[in-house]
Parts: structure tokens; sequence; C-alpha cells
């Protein structure tokens, strides 16, 4: 069946513009799938909602639209048909729902994703409303790492438990010498119970969990829960709040390259640019905090608008902040492209090459240097992004260089956004009055973050309480490729590769 004909069967999301629902059957769920793949769409996420009658979704972009399919499936325990042979990402999402709800693809890998023993393998965590008795998990996990036989091979079990304050991931490398042949990544550690803790929120206050989902995507994941609030309200904000939100968003996207940048010259063993770039990412941070008030925006975006309304000083200083930082960081690239040690640590290493990534689902900055051109801030542009004209930056070479390039490229961009945000900001008020929805409604929410798409499904009750809230973090495409970027790698080279993509153990781990 044509795509078309898919999109004409759907309805519109309320308050969505771009996003549209359709419900399917067991047979249908796989060929919609099929088609929007074959026209060159890409998996978004795959989730599973609901308790007694689940409904497993699944987020498809299929330009110039966000086709959510919605498979209702008649109990726990069911099973649906995989998605993973036609987009690979999807295997570790369905065995993520496996663990949380009970509904399982018919699959090959049934192995748990982020139980780890931390509770009986019959609870389920969002469908039970009694919690285990302490000691009821199991004692040992067995996790059937795939093994590589061979002369001369041997393994290397790196974390989970890793130096400095870096979150908890397992990396099981087989290598010969320090030559790589195979990464087996093992996440989920510290299962935070986020989609959990969402349930019986008010709809209201549910922005700062949000917002807590991945501490380095604070505006991003609040903007995109409030987008799903407020189009399930049928609220528009105020001009000046959305380009307040923007302005937001672009300083984030800045303060993480700064760090970035900062760890891989690090990485390559040059501390120069780490100094260089600590030291511009603290003089943001101030800028941000007298401009808008935090110095990491966990609690700038609200539903209805932005928390407070910047005076027209600070803004005009963090503008001078952004041009100044992008002028040293002009500076700095220099130094990098022409430092031989640098640019033989990044060039050539973690090698993805567009055909790869294309098949693989690769998205987000790293996506971008794999010349995957994706970016809603110019595909689907929210308010206030048509009025700015977002440049897009690609590599097709898909190494560290090119992630580095990238960021570079958006950095200066981010700084040229929020010049103009700051010059062209509209007058106005910066907050509506958000009054509750009076009945259920179901929303949702997507914003490019500095690492790629974030989504945020939505649910709530009659009474302003939510019912399922599930955020989706660009990482769940992105950590399977880093696994095929490291082959053909010397070992000692996994922490610039695996840095080069920055990826979220955070917001993989709900």
């Amino acid at each position: 069946m044509e795509l078309q004909t898919w999109i004409d069967k759907s309805t519109p999301v309320a308050g969505s513009p771009g996003i549209r629902r359709l419900d399917v059957t067991v047979d249908t769920w796989h060929a919609c799938a099929t088609d929007v793949a074959a026209s060159g769409g890409r998996l978004f996420a795959l989730w599973v909602d609901g308790a007694s009658e689940p409904t497993v979704l699944a987020a498809l972009i299929a330009e110039p639209v966000v086709l959510v399919l919605s498979l209702e499936l008649p109990g726990v325990p069911a099973t649906y048909p995989s998605l993973a042979e036609i987009f690979p990402a999807a295997a570790r999402m369905q065995r993520a729902a496996a663990d949380l709800c009970g509904v399982r693809a018919r699959d090959f890998d049934h192995r748990p994703w982020l139980r780890h023993a931390a509770w009986p393998v019959d609870y389920l965590p969002l469908v039970n409303e009694v919690p285990p008795t302490a000691g009821s998990a199991s004692v040992v996990d067995h996790y059937a790492f795939v093994r590589v036989a061979g002369d001369g091979v041997h393994e290397i079990p790196v974390g989970p438990v890793h130096a400095g304050i870096i979150e908890p991931g397992h990396f099981r490398f087989s290598v010969v010498g320090e030559k790589v042949l195979k990464l087996e990544e093992r996440l989920g550690y510290v299962h935070k119970g986020i989609e959990q803790r969402f349930a019986g929120l008010s709809a209201s206050e549910g922005h700062r969990l949000a917002a807590r989902v991945s501490g380095d995507s604070d505006v991003a994941y609040s903007w995109a829960y409030c987008q799903a609030l407020e189009g399930i309200g049928g609220v528009a904000v105020h001009e000046r709040a959305a380009w307040l939100r923007a302005l937001a968003l672009e300083s984030e996207r800045i303060a993480n390259h700064l760090g970035d940048l900062g760890a891989l010259g690090n990485d390559a063993g040059f501390a120069f640019g780490l100094a260089q770039f600590s030291r511009l990412k603290e003089l943001w941070l101030r800028a941000t905090e007298a401009a808008l008030g935090q110095r990491y925006l966990m609690d700038f975006v609200v539903p209805g608008g932005v928390f407070t309304n910047p005076q027209t000083e600070p803004l005009a200083a963090l503008s001078a902040c952004a041009t100044k930082i992008a002028d040293e960081a002009r500076v700095i690239r220099g130094i990098y492209d022409e430092h031989a040690g640098v640019r033989d640590r990044f060039a050539g290493a973690g090698i993805v090459t567009p055909a790869l990534a294309a098949k693989l689902g690769l998205c987000g900055l790293a996506g971008r240097a794999s010349a995957q051109v994706h970016d809603l801030r110019v595909d689907m542009p929210f308010r206030p992004y048509p009025e700015l004209h977002v440049r897009s930056f690609t590599s097709r070479d898909g190494d560290v260089a090119a992630r580095v390039a990238v960021r570079f490229d958006e950095l200066q961009e981010s700084a040229r956004l929020i010049e103009a945000i700051v010059r062209r900001l509209p007058k106005g008020a910066f907050r509506t009055v958000f009054p509750l929805p009076e009945r259920p409604g179901f929303g949702v929410g997507i914003v490019e973050s500095w690492r790629g798409p974030v989504l945020v499904s939505l649910r709530i009750a009659a009474d302003g309480r939510i019912e399922r809230c599930h955020p989706h973090d660009p990482s769940w495409q992105n950590w399977p490729v880093l696994e095929h970027a490291i082959i053909g790698n010397i070992v000692p080279d996994f922490p610039l590769i695996n840095k080069s993509f920055n990826l979220s153990y955070s917001g993989h781990d709900l």
C-alpha cells in the first residue's frame, strides 16, 4: 500500500501539527511499518501503553508527518509482530517493553534489557500496582552475551562501574590483540522507575520530572512534555514564550557542545582543548544563569510558556557572550585541525558509513556526521524555527573527526540563532494561564535536542492526573550503532569513539 494511503487513514493528534495516529491490526502493523521504511521513513520510538488491555505504539517519521501506529492487544501476556527486521533499533525498545509491561515481540532475542534481576520475573512495573516484597528478586541474573570464538580471541569486560562519575554501563569486548572484533553493550543498571513515577502525578507538574529524564537535555524534554500537554488542552503559547523556549534550547545545545569538544580534546591527549572549552563552558553557564535564572535550565519551560521573563540587558549580555564564545571556538577549531596528534586520533576512528547509518537508524548529531541530514528544526519546524531558517550541517566521513566538525558547526549556528532570537524577540506575555484539561486526552510532543530527536507521549485522565507518560531519547537508536563503530579499531580508542557519540545512559534507563 502507498504511504499516502496509510496517512489518509490516520487522524490528527490533538494540538500536535504533523503528528497523526493510525489504529492498526496485527496484520497491518507490520505492513504499514514496511511501507514507511520503503518510502525512506524512520523509527522514532516504540513503547507500550495500558495495563490490562495493552496497546503497542510505534512512532514512525514519514515526512512530512510523524505517524503513530496504535496496536491494541487482548491482554497480558500477549505477543505482536517484531519490527526489528525493518528497523533494527526497535529490538531493544521491544525488549524493554517486555520487561516493563509483559508484552513481547515475536523476536529471537528475549533476553531482559532493563530488569537485571532487580525485580521478580513475574512482576511488571508498569502493570502491577503492588510492588514486590524486599528480597523477592532473583539472586543471579545470567545474561547470555554473544561469544566470539577463534584463535587468539579473548574478552575484555568493562564496567558497569566506571571511574569518575560516569553512569553504569557494561561493555563486553571480543578482541584479538588490541583489535576489536565485536562489542556488546548492556545498559539499564540503575532503572530509575521514571515512567512508573509519572503515573498519578498532576499533569501540571509532570514537566519537572520530564526535565530530569536526562540531565543534559532538560529543555528538550520539558518542552516536548509541554507540547504534548498543551496539545491535549488546546492551548497555544504566546509568541514571546515560544521564542524564549528556542533561546533556552539553543543555550542547552551550546553548553553541551562546549563540554564535549573539551572532553574529546582530552581523550585525544590534548589537555589544552579541555582547559579552553571548560573555561568557555563556565562563561556560558554563568551568562545563562544571569539571563534565564539557572545554569542548567531544568525548570525554565513550563506549561503555557516559560517560568520567568528575562530582561533586556541580561539577554543582550547572553547574546554577546554567544558571539564571543563562537569567535574563540573558531580559533580553537583551527588549533584542533592543525595539531598532528589530534588529527591522527580523530581521523578514521569509529567510522559509521552513510549506508550503515541509514540501515541502523543513526540519528541526531551523530547521524548528520554520517550523511543523515535529518533535523526536526528543519524538517518539521516547531515555533519559532520556521522564521529562523536553521542551517543543518552534515558530513559523509562518519568518523570522530566528522562528529567533532559537526559540533563545531552547530556551535556557530546556535550562536547565530541566539543573536537572532534576542534581536527579534517579540514583546508580550511570557506565560499564559494553563487550565488542566477536564477530559481524558492523548498528546505527543517532539523536539530536536542537541543529541537528536526527543519524543514525549502523554495520556491523562479526566481529573488531570497522568495515566501514562513515555519519554524517548535518541540514544535508543544510537547506542547499538556504537557497537559497529568500534569494530576494527583498537581498544584504547573506545573512550574517544564513545565520547564522540556521547549517548545518554539516563535517558535510556527509565
